[in-house]
């Protein structure tokens, strides 16, 4: 069984960071592209990063770039997202998603807020 599950989410400041992990199970974790999604009340989900099998590659949504980095740790089946400088339009429900023989599969979210 596929298994994602995602952690980290908390209530920070404007100006804080955070650290938001993916653990995984079931599939070659090392064989596919993983992604970070995000969720806000009233909004669509949107792309917030992709990193490739070896982690070399990897993109941004631009309100992300420059202040967000995904890597991922192979040997632990794991996937990461470092958010610095924390703003208050990044609070959403964040997601881990990966395209496995042809569906999607995601995590239940776990939520960041960002607040004074």
């Amino acid at each position: 069984q596929v298994q994602i599950i995602e952690s980290g989410g908390d209530s920070v400041q404007p100006g804080g960071s955070l650290r938001l992990s993916c653990e995984t199970a079931g599939f070659t974790f090392s064989m596919v592209y993983m992604d970070w999604y995000r969720q806000a009340p009233g909004k669509e989900r949107e792309l917030v990063a992709t990193i490739s099998t070896d982690g070399y590659a990897t993109r941004y949504a631009g309100s992300a770039k420059g202040r967000f980095t995904i890597s991922r740790d192979n040997g632990k089946n794991t996937l990461y997202l470092q958010m610095n400088r924390l703003e208050p339009n990044d609070a959403a429900v964040y997601f881990c998603h990966v395209w496995l023989r042809g569906a999607d599969y995601w995590g239940k979210g776990t939520h960041v807020t960002v607040s004074s």
